[in-house]
């Protein structure tokens, strides 16, 4: 009952009448409903986007070629391929969504809205501008609010990290998604949904986006193969010249060149990689929204960590007791208890009684209270005390510093405390109006338990960690420090101008954060972001592995790919590590793409200026580009082993790898070649067959290579890698045995022609163990893992 009549008393004391229906309509058909709308695609939608870029349009084109020039069933195969990687990639990825759909519930809230003269109840979603509000202790403000009359403190670290309470008064803005934890205060709203602070923030979020670097690496592959491409091209048309060969034959042929050269079933082998260690990571209590966060882990260069509810607990403890004169420190902190709201829930006496009971210290008798005030910024208590009653005061020193007698060194020790990053309250008590300071308490948001270890750990992975706050430098270097980062501490300029001579930021603001991470990634640097409140979302989003702690706010959750459920920070060094394991796999693919797709375009070429035919038919370049991405596909579920280092995709280190194997493979090729003219005298259409098997046996034996830095035996593949290999090996082999789409040959045909495989398979992957000594990159392997 004294609740509501508290509640009417200020509602009746205003004297407006609120806003009328036709105003409400009016408004609403202006602004909308006061929420943030979400847009979502499709899986329809999200399938035809996938074909629609740089790298499907050059299949699409193939494709077309292909139709007109009557190739019906290679541009069906072409076809089936696209829609296959694009279905391929949006069911991963909505699989992967569907793991954390539960996070994004959202909260109704419900406030106290005057309309037509009368108070009344109402979802925060029907809210707007105009209307008049009570917020009152414990509301979640619903939208950006201007208080008309009375005093609150808010709690606004879900916007700026900071977990100390703000007071407002008349005049000042209340921001949306901030908690209200003393006081109350007549309000009228001036921002709703997009156009409030948390609206704002939340579209932000929507914009922000990380640098597509699988598209870069795609690109890359296609430059190098075009450039190949085009070389041999020329050669094969000078050749076709001199043998006086039509232009008809020769087109189908360069058509089938290109579509080798699209790495087609790359995306769709990342998707699957990543689903893989996002179904593990799930297992071990970290969600996976955006699969491309895991790929980007292997790179990681820095980590910034946002401290508030990330390294620390996002709740104030006590840090220090400084009593004055002859008072002790339990003394000290039953006066300051004795001044503390113990009905509230704000953080400053929440941290004192906790203290008080952890130290099994007992509470004054107290005769009367007066919770905390905005305006005069104390609270006060009357207690028992040995037969009298004194007064007790808890509250900002300076305002207590002119109600009570202090000490000579007041200020200096108020400041000492303050510039360890604490917040200083000071608690005097005395008869009647003689106060007398009797000390000082220090509060300070403690490090989470663990914060320095997992701190160690990620830095044992090669990442640099920085810390961004939106607390005060003293702050900051105070918990950089205990957490062991470092107390170098920057301003934002500095972190937009030499990042890496700090150890962090303080003062840093939302739209701060976010740029922080663009003027890393700007250099070159692929940037985590770890938060845990709505001021810490869109740097979540822009960054390249944005990580959600496990006490996130719904919306860094939603911004963030990667959420954490349990409260330790080390679970990213399992995150990184899965980012290493689809390194390896993706390595392997790259290797294996530059690798078979340059020997099979140069063994046509050559082959054709040796013997003026081309040494494999049409229709079995197809089935060597099928069955080959069969197997490609599949390396995603392959067992990888991780490193202490960020991986970096060094193109022209792998180019120079998957040469080293195209030499090989094309010199041996060629020797067959001329081994099945020249000595066995088989024809055209037998000569096809078995460089079809030789393709088919060299492209699955570089499979197995190129998954290991030490030999191919090292360990063995995954049972989905080592099924589609021996598959590909049966099926080539039944079908030259056969005849099946090909001219038959004899067993003892295909046993040489495996054996002389084998025994190059030895040869090269010993030059790739010596490569990897010489050149020292792919670091030191570590147990593998499906």
């Amino acid at each position: 009952m004294p609740q509501e009549k508290t509640i009417f008393s200020i509602e009746n004391s205003y004297r407006g009448r609120g806003l009328n229906d036709a105003e409400i309509q009016s408004r609403r058909k202006k602004y909308g409903m006061n929420e943030i709308s979400e847009k979502r695609t499709g899986p329809v939608m999200g399938t035809l986007k996938r074909l629609w870029g740089p790298i499907p349009w050059l299949l699409e084109a193939a494709m077309i070629f292909e139709l007109i020039l009557g190739k019906g069933v290679q541009a069906g195969v072409v076809f089936l391929l696209l829609v296959f990687s694009a279905v391929t990639g949006e069911f991963q990825e909505e699989r992967a969504k569907k793991a954390i759909v539960y996070l994004h519930g959202q909260l109704q809230i419900n406030v106290r809205v005057l309309r037509n003269g009368t108070w009344q109840t109402l979802q925060s979603r029907e809210l707007v501008p105009g209307d008049i509000v009570h917020a009152r202790v414990g509301d979640i403000v619903p939208a950006n609010m201007k208080i008309i009359g009375g005093i609150v403190s808010v709690n606004e670290s879900v916007l700026t990290g900071e977990s100390i309470d703000v007071t407002k008064k008349a005049g000042e803005i209340v921001c949306s998604a901030s908690t209200v934890s003393h006081g109350e205060a007549i309000t009228e709203v001036t921002a709703t949904g997009a156009q409030s602070s948390y609206g704002k923030t939340a579209e932000l979020v929507r914009t922000a986006e990380a640098p597509g670097r699988l598209q870069t690496l795609l690109f890359h592959i296609v430059r190098y193969l075009a450039y190949l491409d085009v070389v041999l091209a020329v050669i094969l048309v000078i050749a076709a010249l001199v043998y006086g060969t039509p232009w008809q034959e020769l087109l189908p042929f360069l058509v089938v060149l290109i579509i080798a050269t699209i790495p087609i079933s790359m995306p769709s082998s990342f998707t699957v990689a990543n689903s893989l260690e996002a179904r593990n990571l799930a297992k071990e209590h970290v969600l996976v929204s955006g699969l491309t966060g895991i790929q980007e882990a292997a790179g990681m260069d820095v980590l910034l960590v946002d401290k508030t509810g990330t390294l620390t607990n996002n709740q104030p403890e006590i840090a220090g007791l400084l009593p004055f004169g002859n008072v002790g420190e339990p003394e000290l902190l039953r006066l300051a208890a004795a001044a503390s709201d113990d009905t509230s829930k704000d953080s400053i006496s929440t941290a004192i009684l906790r203290e008080l009971r952890s130290r099994e210290l007992t509470m004054p008798e107290r005769t009367s209270f007066t919770a905390f005030d905005p305006v005069r910024k104390v609270s006060r208590a009357r207690i028992v005390q040995n037969g009298i009653l004194p007064n007790v005061e808890l509250g900002s020193p300076a305002v207590v510093s002119g109600t009570a007698e202090i000490p000579a060194d007041f200020m200096e020790q108020v400041d000492r405390l303050s510039s360890k990053g604490a917040r200083v309250l000071a608690v005097a008590s005395g008869e009647k109006e003689k106060l007398v300071c009797r000390g000082l308490v220090a509060l300070a948001d403690s490090p989470r338990e663990g914060a320095k270890e997992s701190v160690a750990k990620i830095r044992e992975l090669g990442i640099r960690v920085l810390m961004v706050t939106g607390d005060t430098a003293g702050t900051a270097k105070a918990i950089a420090e205990q957490v062991g980062i470092g107390g170098r501490i920057g301003k934002l300029e500095d972190a937009q101008s030499h990042p890496l001579d700090f150890d962090g930021f303080a003062n840093v603001y939302p739209e701060d954060k976010y740029k922080i991470v663009r003027a890393l990634q700007e250099t070159g640097m692929v940037v985590g972001m770890t938060g845990d409140g709505i001021n810490d979302a869109p740097a979540l989003k822009q960054a390249d592995v944005g990580v959600a702690v496990s006490t996130a706010t719904d919306v860094a959750k939603s911004a963030a790919k990667v959420v954490l459920t349990e409260p330790d920070l080390s679970d990213i060094a399992k995150v990184v590590d899965s980012g290493h394991r689809v390194y390896r796999r993706m390595m392997t693919w790259t290797i294996t793409k530059l690798a078979r797709t340059a020997e099979l375009a140069a063994l046509l070429t050559f082959g054709f200026i040796f013997t003026g035919f081309f040494p494999v038919s049409l229709s079995l370049i197809v089935f060597i580009v099928v069955m080959n991405d069969m197997v490609t596909l599949t390396l995603g579920t392959d067992k990888a082993w991780p490193t202490a280092v960020p991986e970096k995709w060094d193109m022209p280190q792998l180019a120079r790898l998957s040469a080293v194997f195209t030499a090989g493979w094309l010199a041996l090729g060629l020797g067959l070649l001329w081994f099945y003219r020249s000595v066995q005298n088989l024809g055209a259409a037998q000569i096809s067959s078995l460089m079809f098997l030789y393709l088919i046996y060299s492209a699955m034996e570089t499979i197995l290579m190129t998954r290991t830095r030490g030999p191919f035996w090292s360990f063995a593949p995954s049972k989905w890698v080592g099924g589609m290999v021996a598959v590909n090996f049966i099926l080539a082999t039944l079908m030259a045995v056969f005849g099946w789409a090909m001219s038959a040959v004899s067993w003892q045909s295909i046993t040489l022609l495996l054996v002389v495989t084998v025994a190059a398979m030895l040869l090269l992957d010993s030059l790739k163990r010596l490569y990897y000594r010489i050149t020292g990159i792919l670091g030191t392997e570590r147990r593998p893992r499906e």
